[in-house]
């Protein structure tokens, strides 16, 4: 006696019919797309075990429904975009979605390499120097006047040139005598400390440091013999070709401040009045 060969869901027998296998359980072509054949997002119909299903995201089509939300085109095997859960071919997803070229004004396409800076976008060959016309990509670069420079052409072109060394001031500087200089630059001319961020003066056109122009050019005091700047405000008194600071200005024998007092010398030396009664 021949044994029954039959359906698992509807008992049929499957003798000269075709059947398919389940976790090892055979099934009538009718009871197994009723129970286990996906709905295509389509049509809503299932999609039968004679249709090729495909699917993106626990989502399934049949294969004439898997096409362009807008162009209709088909999308089998074709590199395809989502948006709002709709299906787009590459080309209509960048026509409507993708970022425009700021310069060239055309479509970005997806997975083609992009330049951004504040808000616009370049296809990475139009992302060009105004003044060389050459590629920028990924160096540093500068912006002006609606226009991107590399940084070479904006030296030459914009930046200002150090007196001292010629060359461009890109970042920062000093200017003295209404004169540009890089900071590295600008330097006492006895001492060549930088001069920048301190006090200095300059005698003949020539910048120096406070101590190094005292020390050159100041008139020294006639009691402690360091020099008196007579820098920013600081006092002193010259009397027949000698100065002192005011500190210093004092009695030779009783050390009282002569300053604003009257006095007597003896010599090189200043007294006071009372000091001076005995001469």
């Amino acid at each position: 006696m021949t044994e029954r060969y039959d359906c698992h869901y509807c008992k049929e027998s499957l003798f000269g019919k075709k059947y398919v296998l389940r976790e090892e359980n055979p099934y009538c072509v009718k009871c197994y797309e009723s129970l286990y054949s996906n709905s295509c997002e389509e049509c809503k119909k299932p999609i039968g075990c004679n249709s090729r299903d495909l699917s993106y995201k626990d989502r399934h089509w049949h294969e004439d429904c898997f096409k362009c939300f807008q162009c209709k085109r088909s999308l089998v095997d074709k590199p395809f975009s989502t948006k709002d859960e709709q299906l787009l071919c590459t080309e209509c997803y960048s026509n409507e979605y993708s970022s425009k070229c700021h310069e060239c004004k055309k479509t970005i396409m997806p997975g083609s390499r992009k330049m951004e800076h504040k808000g616009n976008s370049w296809h990475e060959t139009c992302f060009t120097c105004q003044r060389c016309q050459q590629p920028i990509g990924t160096k540093s670069f500068i912006p002006k006047d609606n226009h991107n420079y590399c940084v070479p052409c904006y030296e030459k072109q914009f930046a200002m040139q150090c007196v001292h060394c010629k060359k461009p001031i890109t970042t920062g500087g000093v200017t003295y005598r209404e004169q540009p200089w890089h900071k590295d630059c600008f330097l006492c001319t006895s001492c060549k400390q930088q001069l920048s961020g301190q006090r200095f003066t300059s005698r003949d056109d020539f910048a120096y440091c406070l101590n190094c122009f005292c020390n050159l050019y100041a008139k020294k005091c006639a009691s402690c013999t360091t020099p008196i700047s007579g820098l920013g405000g600081s006092k002193y008194i010259s009397f027949e070709e000698r100065q002192w600071h005011n500190d210093c200005f004092n009695c030779k024998k009783c050390s009282v401040s002569l300053v604003g007092r009257g006095f007597l010398t003896e010599r090189d030396d200043i007294l006071c009045p009372e000091c001076g009664k005995d001469i």
